[in-house]
């Protein structure tokens, strides 16, 4: 996407091999070499050239990916995607490890294959530019499905989490409500099937849920079945 100094848009690239020539360049002169003649062997004058535009441009990149992770930081989505893919984004036991954008390739069924995207958490306040704020939330904007995650061994109630996380994305675009949406408790590994039934009444009711584990590769392919019949549908219409 390009706008101009003042934020404002101009145009955006969305094909593969798309152009479009953001400033005119400069018309080149002649050299002393093109003015040369018989009787003139090294004229002393050239002509100039004239000069290209100039002027400042913001270009802003939006990863395309079919399918977008979005949790708090924290939350296992990297590790999710080291096991969905073969991504080997950073993994490690602290918040805002992933500082960018980091896409991986699901293998499925019959050799067929769709894109994933390891966002940066998010955190309450990140539509007004909190955390990394406007860093990351504009590649949600570009992906098909959205992958709710929340980890088993949160303190809150798993509805008000996704709450929040759904909130940040409405005021940052409300568009994005019109996305499909798949919610998946991490972690899993850590719940009995009571702990489950009791986590379940909390859940919101107009989205899907998995229950998953990447360590113990629990509801993994579940989850992949999922994310292809959503993927498929939004193909169809």
């Amino acid at each position: 996407m390009v706008k101009n100094q003042q934020g404002e848009f101009l145009f955006e690239i969305t094909q593969d091999k798309e152009e479009r020539i953001l400033l005119e360049g400069g018309k080149g002169g002649l050299g002393n070499q093109h003015f040369k003649t018989s009787t003139r062997q090294t004229p002393r004058y050239a002509q100039g050239g004239l000069e290209g535009l100039e002027a400042i441009r913001i270009l802003e990149l939006k990863v395309l990916a079919d399918v977008g992770l979005v949790g708090f930081p924290n939350a296992g989505k990297s590790t999710l995607l080291s096991v969905l893919t073969s991504a080997k984004p950073k993994i490690a036991d602290y918040a805002f490890t992933t500082l960018k954008p980091n896409l991986g390739i699901v293998e499925y069924r019959d050799y067929q294959s769709f894109v994933i995207a390891d966002i940066p958490g998010i955190i309450e306040g990140a539509s007004e530019g909190k955390g990394l704020g406007h860093r990351f939330l504009r590649h949600i904007e570009r992906n098909s499905v959205l992958l709710f995650l929340i980890p088993a061994d949160t303190l809150d109630n798993y509805n008000d989490q996704y709450q929040v996380l759904l909130n940040e994305l409405v005021k940052y675009n409300p568009e994005l409500l019109d996305k499909d949406k798949i919610l998946a408790i991490s972690k899993s590994d850590l719940l009995d099937e009571e702990l489950k039934q009791e986590i379940r009444a909390q859940l919101p009711k107009n989205i899907p849920t998995v229950f998953i584990s990447s360590v113990a590769q629990i509801g993994l392919q579940e989850l992949k079945d999922s994310l292809w019949k959503l993927l498929n549908s939004e193909i169809e219409n």
